[in-house]
Parts: C-alpha cells; structure tokens; sequence
C-alpha cells in the first residue's frame, strides 16, 4: 500500500513571501519554512527586527535564500514595491502567507483614521497580496496561506474593530478558495486562539506562564500548522485549521 507521506510536498526551494514576517507567526513560520529549504522574502515595519529575522535565517543549519525588507502593507505603495522584490529576486512566487495584523479594541475607541489603518492592514492588505501573488501563480500551482483568528467565531465583546477584520478574512478565504481553485491555486486559512505574540497585550513573564498552563499557544505551534498546509499532497486542500490552546475554553 502506497504510503500518503509519498505523496507529501516538498518545498525545498519553492517562492515563499510572508507579510509581517519579522516577529510572532511571521517569524516563526519564515524559520521554519527555511529550515526546509524555502526560499524567504518576508517584510515588516521595523528594520531592527527585519535584521534579527534574517540573523535568525543565516544561522540555520539549511542554508537557502531570503530577504528581508521594510515595507508596511496597509499602504499600496508598499505592496508594489514587494512584488517588485518577488519579481526582481525568485520572477514568481509559489506561496503566499499573509499573516500582517493589527490588534485593536471596541469602536468606541480612537477615530475614522485608527479604524481606516487597522482595516488597511488587516483586510485591504490581504486581499491586494492576494490580487498580486494570483497574478504570478496562474500557470502552475500555488498555495495562499491567510493568518486568521478564532475572534471571528468568538466574537469577544470589546473587540468590535479587530474582530470585523477577522471576520472578513474568514468571508474572503472561502469565497477566494471556490475562484482560484479551478486556476490550481490552493487557498488555506488559519485561525490561532490565544497566541503569545506581540499583539497579545501582556508581560512576557505572564505570557510564559500561559503557556506553560496550556492556555496560550506559541508561535511555533502556528508555523508548524502553516508547514503541514502547504506540505500536503496536490490533490488534498486544508481549507480551515483551528488551534486551540487546550485549556482556552472558548
């Protein structure tokens, strides 16, 4: 009988660009998947990290390629100026994860302008990564992981902004899956609970401490569930992947 890890993609060498890419999940997943040999572009809004990121990168045992840019993806300028990257360094991409997000509180809070950047980021950036990485996908097969959030389900009061966001990303993934699955491109969405990342606004001390209480994820625990949907063989798509910590009784 014909083992399925036969049939298991590898993604040595395959085109990878990771929004947000330099701290939490983006970090993580562009560690992982360079430890197997992915080629890496990924970008964020501060050079110190986009610098710790590629150190990070250069001591891996596996050596590949990567590049490491500053670029804000709630702005369009800035998305252009990525793909111009994508196309100038690797002339195509195979995988596109769009993890870049900002947290943000009920919409009693801030002003037009607040709420305008987080949509931009969390929604708008999406779907022109999106837009640009189909147009360099058509033609042969491609995989677009999107970064979501159980907040979509739970719907936490006083989170009202973020989870709207969430919320289209879930709407989104699974109307661009049944558009761009007869063109060979997969579309998978992600959706971490309670995740110790920057954007959870807490201690370091009392984030570990989570953890370890089984109540919180690593960002780890995401990069490997990001590299099991885009290691799958052609013929199976992870259209929707919940992790929960075990004891976020959600």
């Amino acid at each position: 009988m014909k083992d399925k890890t036969d049939d298991l993609q590898n993604i040595s060498g395959k085109r990878v660009l990771i929004s947000g890419g330099t701290t939490g999940i983006g970090r993580a997943a562009a560690l992982t998947l360079a430890s197997h040999g992915a080629r890496i572009i990924y970008f964020g809004r501060h050079r110190q990290q986009i610098d710790e990121t590629m150190a990070a990168i250069s001591s891996l045992k596996r050596k590949t390629e990567s590049f490491g840019m500053v670029a804000d993806v709630g702005y369009e300028k800035d998305i252009s100026k990525v793909f111009g990257v994508v196309d100038s360094q690797f002339g195509g991409l195979d995988i596109m994860i769009n993890n870049a997000a900002l947290p943000y509180q009920s919409i009693m809070e801030g002003t037009y302008q607040d709420w305008q950047y987080v949509v931009n980021t969390n929604l708008l950036g999406y779907m022109a990564c999106c837009n640009e990485a189909i147009t360099r996908m058509r033609g042969h097969s491609g995989h677009i992981v999107n970064i979501g959030s159980m907040s979509a389900d739970i719907r936490e009061r006083n989170s009202s902004v973020y989870v709207a966001t969430k919320s289209a990303i879930q709407g989104f993934s699974e109307a661009l899956r049944k558009e761009i699955n007869p063109l060979g491109i997969k579309v998978s969405l992600i959706e971490p609970g309670a995740t110790d990342t920057d954007m959870q606004e807490d201690t370091s001390q009392h984030k570990k401490e989570k953890v370890e209480a089984l109540e919180m994820l690593q960002a780890q625990d995401v990069a490997e569930a990001i590299l099991y949907c885009v290691s799958q063989p052609l013929r199976t798509d992870v259209v929707n992947l919940q992790l929960r910590p075990h004891l976020q009784i959600i």
